[in-house]
């Protein structure tokens, strides 16, 4: 087992091949393929029912793959869950933590199964995230909730955290809390952190990397810079009735606005533009399109391979 894990791609933390899974009928997960590199932050993104939980619930060790495999620094997290949970911090999207207890009972109560657990860094958040270590868990706002969650899963320095929906149903201040504090972990010690998320601005703003999930399928895998790099959203003006957007291929979306369009276009920007000038169109702006409207143009599948 140790020399599996000295054998392991150091750059790669996470890797699922082919992995899918089924509930009864349903097909939760159809032939995933990610992988995680080190130090970086990994957005899942996708609508609830997408998949994002059960994917995470495989790396944590809780489903068998029922086709396909998982790896988590180099190991099966079923076969070696002690090993690989040791190195993971996990927030889940119910927060489930003893509500009879206090914050400083429950942080005493977690240390002592992390070996590893830095009790100053963990008093540093308390103190960052304004908790009372006092107060009883049943008394927690659901901000305070969510930083409690996220200080047990920080506090043993973990190698991996991950994060599955942390900012459900928070108000924008205790969300803003929680993304500075995985940017922040990323970038002082060079952590590892996949994060669910169906607020599409919320990974945009701290992702490194981006997997769009849909309805149990990764309809785009890639960086963040290279999925805003490759496509534009063009706005064009036109009186003529043969501008036939069939004809031109990277044309994802249109939306009609007024005497125009709007278009979301997959290739090279200046290709994009000379094809739809030479139908008529004149293009009166080009701008960067955001993560949301680029998973909706390809969940919605209004464009032409």
């Amino acid at each position: 087992m140790t020399n599996q894990i000295k054998q392991q791609k150091d750059s790669v933390i996470v890797r699922t091949e082919n992995l899918c899974k089924h509930f009864g009928k349903k097909c939760a997960l159809d032939d995933v393929t990610i992988e995680v590199s080190q130090g970086r932050v990994f957005g899942l993104v996708g609508e609830n029912g997408a998949g994002k939980t059960t994917l995470i619930h495989h790396i944590l060790g809780a489903y068998t793959a029922e086709k396909g495999s998982v790896s988590v620094f180099g190991l099966n997290p079923v076969k070696y869950s002690k090993e690989v949970l040791s190195r993971i911090g996990y927030l889940s999207e119910t927060r489930d933590l003893p509500r009879w207890m206090s914050i400083q009972q429950l942080i005493r109560y977690m240390a002592a199964f992390y070996p590893n657990w830095d009790m100053s860094y963990s008093n540093q958040l308390l103190e960052q995230f304004e908790l009372d270590p006092k107060r009883k868990i049943r008394a927690l706002s659901r901000g305070e909730l969510a930083r409690t969650g996220l200080l047990v899963a920080l506090s043993h320095r973990p190698e991996l955290l991950l994060l599955d929906e942390p900012s459900s149903g928070l108000d924008p201040v205790a969300r803003m809390d929680i993304l500075s504090a995985v940017v922040r972990s990323v970038a002082e010690e060079g952590r590892t952190v996949l994060f669910s998320s169906h607020l599409l601005d919320e990974v945009e703003r701290v992702s490194d990397d981006v997997c769009m999930l849909h309805h149990g399928r990764i309809v785009m895998n890639d960086s963040l810079e290279e999925i805003k790099s490759r496509h534009h959203l063009l706005e064009l003006k036109t009186n003529s009735s043969k501008l036939n957007f069939e004809n031109i291929p990277g044309v994802i979306r249109i939306n009609a606005m007024g005497h125009g369009y709007r278009v979301l276009y997959r290739g090279n920007e200046k290709e994009g533009k000379e094809q739809i000038e030479q139908q008529g169109g004149e293009i009166i702006n080009i701008a960067v399109p955001s993560l949301e409207e680029i998973f909706i143009a390809y969940v919605k599948k209004q464009y032409k391979e």
